[in-house]
């Protein structure tokens, strides 16, 4: 078993994550067996109640673990599916050592960081390595070295490096090389200090990852190699990328680091076969043909909150040799009217969310593709929304809502289950999490997409369809097409006199590749590439 640690200097937000994920693509694609654990340094025992604000989108895995959203770079990168496993922070190792001295299995000793917390993390490491599935672990440290937060981490990798032996781990360190534009030059001081710093712990990176704005000059590669004790060769230069994030791993391979890895770790690996990821990316880089999708969303300010739409948008699309226009449109905007915010776009895509800000907003959005034909396709809250906007509009159930916005509603077409009502005692984990079946209807559009009769997807969400309102609504034409297995939950819903409908209760988002589409993106880029050539077509005639 080899073993690769990523960590970051300077700043934060150096892309990490993005350099963790495309060493593994390069890797895989080299016939190596590769696995990713990321671990985090702060208390939160996981992301799931924290603000998509300050930290991004949750990612949703199989088991219903709620993650940082690095893993979703680690999972659409590469063909790894993780698990809770390959995800740790500070609060989920605290939470351990601490339960395990209430039961008193530390038998009457002094619990310490030294050797109790960093044991808790290096048997983390551990946990992979005893499966023997894999032939490389490729572990990311959140945060900036030198965090005090960090520190156990760091010093548990030190040991975990003495343990297994130095010459099945390489040390990667991301680093910043910043441009000082009055003075025309990049400066190598930061990261001199960054490794200083990880230098002063015990670790002594072999391969620095430079992140800068201009090319490095073989003068300041020089000056790396010398100041930080690593070969001339193995400081990688990674400038921001012109495109997409998906041309990271062929700047990466193309400065050699795939092979340098392989050689540190003393694997005979053949060279990488990057024909479909270059022809991918290419697709990405220069489609042939251009549309315009709307994202009415709450968090659009930010883009990492959607940050698995985005990418799933450009899989579906690339797999069309299409380009993807995104207008972002703050729901909150659209509270009063839709204003022609909505007017020119080929498609409306409606994200998940919590909460009732900008629902009103959301509902408008609904229902202008609704009624003016316009593809949609409504994830999670997105579901919930355009039910309760059709409950409204069509079927004449004017105070329809759900009980997340008004748990007072007398005509609650979104609620909890009689169940939950009384299991819910805290936010943490205390949503409908993970990997759920469901079973798609004979003769739908759903099924015409999927070409099955059951899918697996992913969920986070409280709320349900109630389907107290299901005959009623469907004599209007609001079809559930996809179902829990025993038919009590609503999972898929599309509209019988639309040509593309379609609104899910989970997150298809999250199971979305480069090369591989998820198929209900496929099918909405699809519908709003025949709906922006039926408009183009009506112009010219006009």
């Amino acid at each position: 078993m080899k073993y690769i640690f990523v960590t970051g200097g300077v700043v934060s937000s150096l892309g990490k994550g993005l350099a963790a994920a495309s060493l593994g693509t390069l890797l895989e694609l080299r016939g190596l067996r590769v696995v990713f654990q990321k671990f985090d340094p702060y208390l939160n025992v996981d992301p799931g109640t924290m603000n998509p604000f300050q930290h991004g989108e949750v990612y949703v895995l199989n088991d219903g673990a709620e993650t940082d959203l690095d893993l979703g770079h680690y999972e659409r990168f590469t063909n790894c599916v993780l698990s809770r496993h390959n995800n740790l922070t500070s609060g989920q190792v605290y939470e351990s050592v601490i339960l395990k001295e209430r039961r008193g299995d530390y038998l009457g000793k002094t619990v310490q960081v030294i050797p109790h917390v960093t044991d808790v993390i290096k048997d983390r490491i551990r946990e992979l390595s005893d499966e023997s599935k894999y032939d490389v672990v490729i572990t990311e440290i959140g945060g900036t070295t030198g965090d005090i937060e960090g520190l156990p981490f760091l010093e548990a990798i030190r040991q975990f490096i003495l343990e297994v032996g130095p010459q099945n781990v390489v040390n990667v360190h991301v680093t910043l090389v910043p441009y000082i534009k009055a003075a025309g030059e990049l400066k190598t001081k930061p990261t001199q200090q960054s490794v200083a710093k990880l230098r002063e712990i015990g670790l002594q990176p072999q391969v620095l990852i430079c992140r800068s704005e201009n090319p490095l000059d073989p003068e300041v590669r020089q000056k790396l190699s010398m100041f930080c004790s690593v070969s001339e060769k193995a400081v990688i230069e990674a400038c921001d990328v012109e495109h997409t994030v998906y041309e990271v791993p062929l700047s990466l391979h193309a400065e050699g680091l795939d092979q340098l890895v392989c050689d540190l770790l003393h694997l005979q690996t053949p060279e990488p076969d990057l024909t479909n990821w270059r022809k991918f990316v290419e697709r990405v880089i220069s489609p042939k043909k251009q549309v315009t999708i709307a994202v009415v969303g709450k968090y659009i300010d930010l883009q990492d909150a959607y940050k698995s739409i985005y990418e799933s948008l450009t899989h579906a699309a690339a797999s069309q040799d299409c380009g993807i226009n995104l207008k972002l449109v703050d729901a909150e905007t659209l509270q009063d009217s839709v204003d022609g915010q909505l007017q020119d776009v080929a498609g409306v895509l409606i994200p998940g969310g919590f909460g009732a800000r900008g629902v009103e907003g959301k509902i408008k959005a609904a229902r202008f593709a609704r009624e003016h034909k316009v593809p949609f396709l409504g994830l999670c809250l997105g579901m919930q929304v355009a039910t309760i906007e059709f409950a409204r509009n069509v079927c004449g159930i004017e105070e329809a809502n759900s009980t997340e916005f008004d748990q007072d509603t007398k005509e609650p077409v979104i609620s909890l289950l009689e169940e939950q009502r009384e299991k819910i005692r805290s936010k943490g984990a205390s949503m409908r999490l993970g990997t759920w079946p469901t079973k798609i209807a004979k003769g739908t559009l759903a099924e015409k997409i999927y070409g099955n009769s059951e899918v697996l997807e992913r969920h986070r969400h409280r709320y349900e369809f109630n389907m107290k309102y299901r005959e009623k609504m469907g004599e209007k034409g609001f079809t559930i097409s996809g179902t829990s297995p025993d038919g009590a939950l609503a999972e898929l819903v599309e509209l019988r006199d639309h040509p593309y409908f379609l609104a899910c209760q989970y997150h298809p988002e999250f199971q979305s590749k480069p090369n591989k589409p998820h198929p209900l993106f496929k099918g909405f880029v699809e519908a709003c590439l025949a709906r922006q050539q039926q408009s183009t077509a009506a112009r010219r005639a006009a």
